[in-house]
């Protein structure tokens, strides 16, 4: 499965847990999660590359669906755990 695939994967999952999902162009800084009168939304950067939203894609789903407790291709599944773990490597805490 290719990097495409699994962002059309990710944002089916979070459009099938209530995200809208939206695709603009937003300078290549590949998009995120938001509120928007009170329903997520997830903007998809049409002029980032797809590995860049499907990161993106895959902490908005870690956060908002219960990945555990749904079918999720296995490939996919890999992804959104490969970006959780790497995000929280990164992560520094507050000084």
């Amino acid at each position: 499965m290719n990097e495409q695939q699994i962002l059309e994967e990710l944002l089916a999952l979070l459009e099938a847990n209530g995200v809208q999902i939206r695709t603009e162009p937003l300078g290549g800084g590949g998009g995120g999660l938001c509120i928007v009168k009170g329903k997520n939304v997830f903007f998809a950067d049409s002029q980032a590359g797809s590995n860049d939203v499907a990161s993106l894609a895959a902490g908005a789903a870690s956060g908002l669906v219960a990945v555990d407790n749904v079918y999720i291709k296995p490939q996919v599944r890999k992804y959104i755990e490969a970006h959780c773990r790497e995000q929280k490597m990164t992560e520094k805490p507050y000084a």
